[in-house]
């Protein structure tokens, strides 16, 4: 954290926004006492605007000289001690990234702020606490606005390259619509194949893989103030998860993920559906200028925009956790599925079509959250004999309606007469964001010998030890859980009595076999022994003797 208090960072404003306050006179004067300063406020880049700036929302591009520094302006009517404090919002936190403070006098005064090269990309409410001994105390920004429109706290968008892709998939050779957003003359685009990285993945903001190709350059030249769309192509390259790594000279990097659809049903026979709409639900992207995610777990139910770039360089949130061991693991044990997108999921008009294709899906993250037609077309699945593996927790939690290109929170499937338990084996019990982790203790063994061979697993042996434990939200059995649904391990008691975490499986008489983890992070040991041994177990077990899909 850096701080600056130098008389010289005060200079005089000039344009502002007025926040006024209309009271009776009769409490004018009462009310002048206590207030420390009346309000003019604004902010903005220090040089040639961005399209998308405006009076209370600037964008600035640390290393850019000229566009590196966002002033933000006030002024006071009465002297006060104040502090200016950049702010990135977060999930449950937030951060401060940089802060001054001072004594002023009345006047107009402007604060500026340059982010050093290493701040993390995003935008940053900048608070401003206004304090005078025996006043009321003002602190704009210490909360989402209900709207942008009612917005008082300037905020600062620190740039680094933001792109994303127009679609969640392709298919190979598809023209591919990018929008990118960076102040750089120049980039390449390099596109990597996720999971077949040569070189392991160290940071949370970073998506690595194998190159397919060489850096491609692309002149940037008059088109540094604002997004725009340009089309880019993949080659006749397998089905998976792969990223469009842009790079500028000066090394500031952005990646834009998307699944490449096979152009032809694998012969496996098998699917893995990676969980598009939670990413997107998770990702503090902020569209609107703000300072906040456009998404509900940053406050409210605003529509998620599902073609948004991720917020932390445009990487996938928990991506380098949740997803990237079990790519890894996939490519260690030479499965050859298909992958699809949630949306593409939307495109089969029924769970017989998808069954025609495939006798596996697996569903290796967090997909909490569903439309009526995904959760149709799966459970129809199932019913039809196919297979369904859920290496996470808090699966099918939520309805989600589609408005174009964005999702809509409903209500809980379960609240709706439809509770996840009833196709994933059991559902959702409780959270504590991973404070406390334990271990699996094997309890039914017996039920699936053919998930523990060679693992050195039995009744009463731990799972967990190596890794750290289990943990963050898990799921457990209910009334709603098919019959003879079996629990092969349990994490006990992880969050009080009763609060266990449930391992499940369970067949049906039309040749369905399903099989749930019971806790979020458990695909995140996927490359871990004996976890490596027990999911490729498991896989076998799922595409073995499948009873033949219906007819056309």
């Amino acid at each position: 954290m850096s701080h600056g208090s130098k008389r010289s960072d005060f200079l005089r404003a000039t344009g502002a926004t007025l926040l006024a306050v209309a009271f009776a006179p009769g409490a004018a004067l009462a009310m002048a006492r206590r207030a420390p300063a009346a309000l003019l406020l604004s902010t903005r880049n220090i040089g040639r605007h961005y399209a998308g700036d405006r009076n209370l929302f600037a964008t600035v591009a640390p290393g850019v000289p000229g566009r590196d520094r966002a002033a933000v302006r006030f002024s006071l009517s009465r002297p006060a001690q104040v502090k200016l404090e950049a702010v990135r919002t977060a999930l449950r936190k937030s951060t401060v990234a940089w802060e001054t403070t001072a004594t002023l006098r009345p006047g107009a005064h402007e604060l500026t702020w340059a982010p050093e090269l290493e701040t993390p990309v995003g935008s940053y409410v900048m608070r401003l606490t206004i304090d005078r001994p025996g006043a009321l105390t003002t602190v704009l920004g210490s909360r989402r606005p209900a709207s942008v429109a009612v917005q008082q706290a300037p905020v600062v968008r620190v740039l680094g390259i933001e792109a994303s892709f127009e679609q969640r998939s392709y298919l190979p050779g598809e023209r591919m619509g990018l929008r990118v957003l960076a102040d750089a003359p120049r980039f390449t685009i390099t596109f990597l194949r996720c999971g077949w990285e040569p070189q392991p993945t160290v940071r949370n903001d970073e998506m690595t893989g194998l190159p397919m190709g060489a850096p491609a350059p692309i002149d940037w030249t008059g088109k540094r103030s604002g997004p725009v769309r340009i089309e880019v192509q993949t080659g006749d390259w397998p089905t998976g998860l792969y990223v469009a790594r842009l790079e500028a000279e000066d090394g500031r990097v952005g990646f834009a993920p998307f699944i490449l659809r096979a152009a032809q049903p694998s012969p496996s026979r098998a699917a893995v559906v990676l969980p598009t709409n939670t990413w997107q639900a998770y990702n503090m992207y902020d569209a609107d200028g703000d300072g906040w995610g456009d998404t509900w777990y940053a406050g409210g139910n605003p529509a998620v925009v599902l073609d948004r770039p991720f917020a932390d360089r445009g990487v996938p949130p928990r991506y380098r956790r949740y997803d990237l061991p079990f790519l890894l693991w996939l490519r260690r044990m030479r499965h050859t599925p298909d992958f699809l997108a949630e949306d593409d999921l939307e495109t089969f008009a029924t769970g017989d079509d998808l069954r025609r294709l495939y006798d596996l899906i697996a569903f290796p993250g967090h997909t909490e959250y569903v439309t009526e037609h995904e959760y149709d077309v799966i459970e129809r699945f199932r019913d039809l004999g196919g297979r369904l593996v859920f290496l996470s927790a808090n699966n099918f939690f939520w309805r989600i309606d589609r408005e174009g290109k964005a999702i809509r929170r409903i209500r809980r499937w379960r609240d709706l007469g439809r509770p996840e338990a009833s196709l994933v084996g059991s559902q959702y019990r409780a959270n504590d964001d991973g404070t406390r982790r334990g271990v699996y203790y094997v309890t039914e063994a017996e039920a699936a010998p053919w998930l523990f061979t060679q693992t050195g697993l039995a009744s009463g042996s731990k799972l967990g030890e190596v890794s750290g434990g289990y943990g963050i939200e898990i799921d457990a059995t209910s009334t709603a859980s098919p019959p003879g649904t079996a629990v092969l391990a349990v994490v006990p008691a992880l969050y009080g009595p009763g609060y266990n975490a449930e391992m499940t499986y369970y067949e049906t008489p039309a040749g369905s076999r399903v099989f749930a983890a019971g806790s979020l992070d458990f695909g995140a040991t996927a490359m871990i022994w004996p976890m490596w041994k027990l999911l490729d177990n498991l896989w076998r077990h799922m595409v073995a003797d499948v009873p033949p899909p219906p007819s056309a």
